[in-house]
């Protein structure tokens, strides 16, 4: 990479980052690049089912309103059910920052859901009370999780019920 002056710079790989956020894809059809081993064609063609690093891990595609540039933005994720309600956990590996979807459905909560072969409307929710034990629930399926919680802290992980509307 070169600076503004033409001079040598060493790579930025949060620059690159930030430039590519700001590509347009259209929705769930063509991923970021940072997701990589998951297309929305992929997850579609096999019913939901993914290969590569999601290979048997139940995937979810959320569709949901950026929450400043206003544009249709897709993220693939782990997700767990209680009853109706899609679990959907905002991780990010245990990174000491909410990931950016994160703050999507804060703003925007109106979202589309895809799993397996089922698209829906829903409502994202923020879990208060029982957020602890929807957690809980899901590091018992993922045990990662708990490693994700611990990497946080004292970031308090949120978790948000997907409602169909």
């Amino acid at each position: 990479m070169r600076n503004k002056k033409g001079k040598q710079t060493p790579f930025n790989f949060k620059s690159v980052i930030t430039q590519l956020d700001y590509v347009k894809y259209p929705p769930c059809r063509k991923m970021p690049p940072w997701s990589p081993g998951l297309r929305g064609e992929e997850f579609r063609a096999n019913d939901g089912v993914c290969g590569g690093p999601f290979e048997g891990a139940p995937m979810i595609l959320v569709t949901m309103t950026g929450a400043t540039s206003g544009r249709e933005l897709c993220s693939p994720l782990v997700y767990s059910m209680d009853g109706d309600d899609a679990i959907i956990i905002a991780s990010k590996g245990g990174a000491p920052s909410h990931p950016n979807w994160y703050y999507n459905l804060v703003a925007n909560p109106a979202c589309t859901v895809e799993i397996g072969t089922e698209t829906y409307q829903a409502t994202a929710v923020l879990a208060v009370d029982d957020r602890k034990e929807l957690f809980d629930a899901q590091a018992a399926m993922m045990p990662q999780f708990t490693q994700y919680e611990i990497d946080a802290a004292p970031r308090e992980i949120p978790v948000f019920r997907l409602q169909r509307s």
